[in-house]
This record gives structure tokens, sequence and C-alpha cells, in this order.
């Protein structure tokens, strides 16, 4: 049974089919993705490079279920087959989901050996229950002078602190389930390149009293439509071509601070993927444009764009982005000139805010 926002998705109406077919490049278009593409001339585009939402809790998907940001990839990467060229390129930015949610899950369960907050060990705790066999956690808690988290992290060997009651979690790798829609759809893996960020500590905090990894790269996932790809390896120069263009991990910094989009990936890094899969004059489109980097540096690498975007206000501001006259060239030629293609107010819109960069 599909879930309401489910529902709501396969319910709604082509709104693209009230944009004319001669004004889809340079463009953004606001509205549901998955309906866009399907509105879109089919082999109009060359390269699609998007990130999509990572189900990590962000508030434009806080109100989702797995099953909502399944459907949503899903339905995003099955619609690109009929809009790539031939031989076109579908690169997505990604990454694994840290702590997914699994209630069947045994708690993981850890000793840490030393810079412990409290000094009461596992045989102190023990040796007081064995004096006291009738006290709760609470009642042996107050006999050695420490919260009853701390009773109940040195009996079970579990981290409660933030959630006793909550499920344990895991992390939940997505690659396979991009690659295996992909070939649904008709698209290949053809590549996997790793954007080696910055550390990011928001989502690492329990790497502190763990053996996990710091939070530092996500994945660049290359896919094909099958057809003759032209290879010129003048896009970049030679020096280009060593430092990055032939290697699989790209040291990119992060956005140092998210102003414009709370999950804003730098620019750095979609010039390396427009450039290296794409040539100028080819058609870039990104389905979840946000704040529009990815359009904004298609523009100045001399490529046309095409945007789609749910929330009204990414649209103004990635139109405003990619009219930036001084940084940008506005006005070298008229297909660079950006406008803005919505639909009537009362066209009816997704539950799910599809938005992410």
């Amino acid at each position: 049974m599909p879930t309401s926002n489910q529902a709501a998705i396969s319910s709604s109406p082509p709104i693209a089919a009230r944009i004319p077919r001669s004004r889809w490049l340079n463009q953004i278009h606001r509205g549901n993705c998955v309906a866009l593409l399907g509105e879109m001339p089919a082999g109009s585009v060359d390269l699609s490079f998007w990130s999509p939402p990572y189900f990590v809790g962000k508030s434009y998907e806080k109100d989702w279920t797995f099953e909502d940001w399944q459907a949503l990839l899903r339905d995003a990467i099955g619609a690109h087959f009929r809009v790539l060229k031939s031989a076109g390129f579908m690169v997505v930015n990604i990454g694994d989901i840290l702590c997914f949610s699994d209630p069947d899950m045994p708690a993981f369960q850890a000793n840490l050996r030393h810079g412990k907050k409290h000094r009461i060990t596992r045989e102190e705790v023990l040796a007081a229950r064995k004096k006291y066999p009738d006290a709760n956690r609470h009642r042996l808690a107050e006999i050695l002078n420490c919260s009853e988290q701390t009773v109940q992290r040195r009996l079970e060997n579990n981290n409660v602190r933030g959630g006793k009651h909550s499920a344990p979690t895991k992390t939940l790798l997505v690659g396979g389930m991009l690659q295996q829609w992909a070939e649904d759809a008709g698209l290949y893996l053809y590549d996997r390149r790793i954007w080696h960020k910055d550390p990011c500590w928001a989502n690492s905090r329990w790497h502190g009293n763990s053996y996990r990894a710091v939070d530092e790269f996500e994945h660049l996932l290359v896919f094909w439509k099958p057809g003759i790809v032209e290879v010129d390896r003048r896009r970049l120069s030679p020096k280009e071509w060593s430092a990055w263009g032939s290697r699989g991990v790209w040291r990119i910094p992060s956005v140092a601070r998210n102003a414009r989009h709370e999950a804003e990936f730098p620019e750095a890094l979609a010039e390396r993927v427009v450039r290296l899969y794409s040539a100028e004059g080819d058609v870039v489109l990104d389905p979840f444009c946000g704040s529009g980097t990815t359009l904004a540096v298609a523009k100045r690498h001399m490529r046309k764009y095409i945007g789609i975007e749910i929330d009204e206000e990414y649209v103004a501001m990635a139109s405003k982005r990619v009219s930036n006259k001084r940084r940008y060239g506005y006005g070298r030629s008229a297909a660079c000139r950006p406008l803005i293609s919505s639909p009537p107010a009362t066209a009816p819109a997704t539950t799910i805010p599809w938005t992410s960069r």
C-alpha cells in the first residue's frame, strides 16, 4: 500500500504540460520534478547532476518515511532515461545514512575503557546490586552517587544518552539501491568517485566514544545511458587530468557556511562534474536545484541549463544567482539569459518538498 505522500505524488497532474516545449532551456521550473521530467523533450539532456535529500532529518524531509524517500529517488532516477541523450550521464551526489533507525537490530554494546565521565565501575555497580538485591536502578544510583543512566550503562554496556528508549541505529549504504533503480530504468553505473569534504561534526557525535569514523566523505555515482561516448581529454589541461580528472578521490572543502541552503555543496564540486562530463554548449540538468549551484556553474562554463525546484523561495534565490551579471558574465549571449517558469498558483503540489542544493 502506498503512503499518503506516495499517493499524492502519483496523483499529481503533469503541471509541466503548461510550459511550451520551446522554453525549457536556461530556465528554472517550479514544480514536482518527476512530473516535470515526464514532460521535458526526450533526449534533450547531456548531463544531469544533482544531489537529492539524504534522509538524515533535514527540515525539508523531517516528516518523510523511508518509503517516501525511496519513492522519490526511484521515480526521479526512472524519469531520467527518457530525457537523457544517448551516451548521456547522470551524476548523483549522495551520502550513506549513518544513523538509520532499525528496531530489529540489537542495541550496540560498548565499554569505554578510558575517559568515562563517572569513575563508577561495572564491578562497583554489580557489588552494590548484590548487597542491595531489592534496589532498582534509581536506588542504586542514589547509593553510588551517580546517575541512573550511568548504572544502566555499566550493567548493559549501552550508551543510553539522548534517548535510551530509541531504536538502535546502523549505517545504511545507499549506492546499491540507486544502482538497482538505475538499471531498472536502463541506466548503468559507469564510475564512482569520492568527495572528501571537511569533517561534519554534527553527523559524528558518536565518534568520540566508539570506533566509528567521522563523517567526511560523500559519493559521486556516475550513471550512463547506453551510446557512444565522445571522449575529449582536451576539456581539461594535462595538469587537471593528473590532479583530479583521473583520480577517484576529490578533496574539496565543504561550504564554509550554509547561508543559502542547509545542505549546499561547493561550486568546485559542480565545476569538476560539469567540465568532466559535458562540453561547451551541452545541456546540464539539475532536478533538485535548490539554491542553484549547478546552474550557476553550468552557465559560467558556457553550458545551457535546466533547473527544477519545488520551493518558491529557492526558485527566486537560484534565479538571482544565475542572473549575477558581474560574476557569471550575464549578457554574453542570449542563450545565457535566465528565465523562470512556474505553474499557475492553482496547480497542486506534491506533499514532499523536493528540494536539495
